[in-house]
């Protein structure tokens, strides 16, 4: 079962987070039929999303990452929950490119490097606040510490892996964020900076032990550790008929009519988990009247 971690060093210098998205991604990877590269690149940016959108904490808020670096790979959209429960999708999930001269999935080329991570967080109030970095490199750790960087103003370490098997079935994923706290001085950063590079890639680590727990301890392990929290996560979409409804209904009656006369019935596929959503004639009727009783 996936799961997310928050921890908090005993010295109050470095608080991290490290999720397991394994389920997760296999889950999205079935939903849109994603070629390996695409299956990466939306895992990693599901991963940071999660882990992101956990550390909200107002019921009702959520996250939203964007992606759109230019490459073929098209646009990423991931929004999680202030739980850390994600759902998303990429432009062009059968994207298929050649694996780099290392044998890594080419993620970088996918997503491309010219244009934008957008940061969305909607906290229940008028306007969600919005935060855009561009891109490093396109992929995506990388580009998630910068924004925290520039944006937030916080110093983090962000590891984000997918392994996909020969299947193209996910094998491992997850990922961890690391970041300072107000007083860490350079010994506090060293040491951070230390065990990052000792622990290596998290796919080697999750592979080998997939608690998010073990990976922060793994990383971290010149500090004590006191875990402040684990919850389960999941891919979870809120897609209802009832808000299918009002998206259709803001549409106003004229809108509706031509579709209605066009088509005669509309079928509204949910890009997050690919359900449809149908409206008959006589439905499509319906919601015009109350559309026009609004006017």
């Amino acid at each position: 079962m996936d799961k997310l971690v928050r921890a908090i060093t005993k010295d109050g210098m470095v608080k991290a987070t490290a999720v397991t998205t394994k389920d997760l991604t296999e889950r999205a990877r079935q939903i849109h039929k994603s070629l390996p590269v695409a299956t990466a690149a939306l895992g990693r940016t599901m991963a940071a999303a999660s882990m992101m959108g956990n550390a909200l904490k107002d019921d009702g808020a959520s996250l939203t990452v964007q992606v759109r670096g230019g490459g073929p790979l098209g646009a990423i959209v991931v929004v999680s929950d202030h739980e850390g429960n994600v759902r998303g999708y990429v432009e062009n999930p059968a994207l298929d490119l050649p694996l780099r001269e290392d044998g890594k999935l080419d993620v970088g080329t996918a997503v491309g490097a010219e244009g934008t991570l957008t940061i969305i967080k909607d906290l229940n109030m008028k306007e969600p606040y919005v935060g855009s970095v561009q891109l490093l490199g396109g992929e995506i750790a990388e580009d998630i510490a910068q924004y925290f960087v520039e944006s937030e103003q916080i110093p983090t370490a962000c590891a984000l892996g997918v392994l996909v098997d020969r299947d193209q079935s996910v094998h491992c994923a997850g990922g961890y964020l690391i970041q300072l706290l107000p007083g860490a001085g350079e010994d506090v950063i060293t040491k951070v900076e230390a065990g990052v590079y000792a622990a290596g890639a998290v796919t080697k680590l999750l592979s080998a032990n997939d608690d998010p727990g073990a990976l922060l301890r793994t990383v971290l392990s010149d500090f004590e550790l006191e875990i402040l929290e684990e919850t389960p996560i999941e891919y979870r979409c809120t897609c209802s008929r009832d808000r299918v409804e009002r998206a259709l209904l803001s549409l106003g009656s004229e809108e509706l009519t031509s579709i209605l006369e066009e088509q005669g019935e509309a079928e509204l596929t949910c890009q997050f988990c690919d359900k449809i959503h149908r409206f008959s004639g006589d439905d499509l009727r319906g919601l015009i009247k109350r559309a026009e009783s609004k006017q």
